[in-house]
């Protein structure tokens, strides 16, 4: 289960660039909810309770209650717009789950014990984490806060699947039921290929080409 993330929104009936500017100055992140069968209704958030939330890596991944004007809704945060430099949120797109419908979330891999495996201890390997996250589908009340991806056994010329992550109860990974061709690698373990000079050193060269 995920980390339980609340919060509070106003509604707001003003919209536009001016208008979500002056949203912004008063410390407030213009956004909105929408699904479910519901009208899309436009809202306002404080940005320090975003900032808040965003400490925790499952902010973006959990099924959050945001309560509008007093109303609980559970949501899931679908889309943001950050500030290019600064810590700032721009914009946020909020959409209504069912608890009784499927979800469809992106969720961090965490990988666990890759300095004690056998090719984290081998000099001249190369580990590589080629997804740092992954889509699953399952219902709100399954869904994980992450993967866990044990590399305790990892080995020089191993590749670790998408079909090779154990995943929680009701949980299931979409892109595994489209064909073999879309059990990508999650991490891959290469030797790294020494660069060989193609100049030859001068003095190596044959007498008739040093004329």
């Amino acid at each position: 289960m995920s980390t339980n993330h609340k919060l509070s929104a106003t509604s707001r009936t003003v919209e536009g660039k001016g208008a979500s500017r002056r949203l912004r100055a008063a410390g407030y992140v213009p956004a909105i909810v929408y699904g479910a069968g519901d009208a899309p209704q436009a809202i306002q958030v404080l940005h320090n309770d975003v900032l808040l939330g965003s400490r925790f890596e499952s902010f973006y991944s959990s099924v959050i209650e945001l309560t509008v004007d007093g109303k609980k809704q559970s949501v899931l945060i679908k889309d943001w717009q950050k500030h290019p430099f600064k810590q700032l949120m721009l914009h946020m797109d909020f959409q209504r789950v069912n608890e009784n419908e499927v979800v469809r979330v992106a969720v961090p891999v965490h990988f666990l014990n890759q300095e004690k495996s056998p090719a984290g201890k081998t000099a001249g390997l190369v580990i590589s984490h080629n997804l740092t996250e992954v889509t699953v589908s399952c219902l709100p009340k399954d869904l994980p806060e992450f993967i866990e991806l044990d590399l305790a056994d990892l080995k020089g010329g191993d590749i670790v699947h998408l079909s090779d992550l154990k995943l929680p109860s009701g949980v299931e990974i979409p892109e595994l039921g489209l064909g073999k061709e879309h059990d990508v690698a999650v991490v891959t373990v290469a030797a790294i290929q020494e660069e060989v000079d193609p100049v030859a050193d001068e003095g190596d060269a044959p007498a008739e080409e040093k004329k």
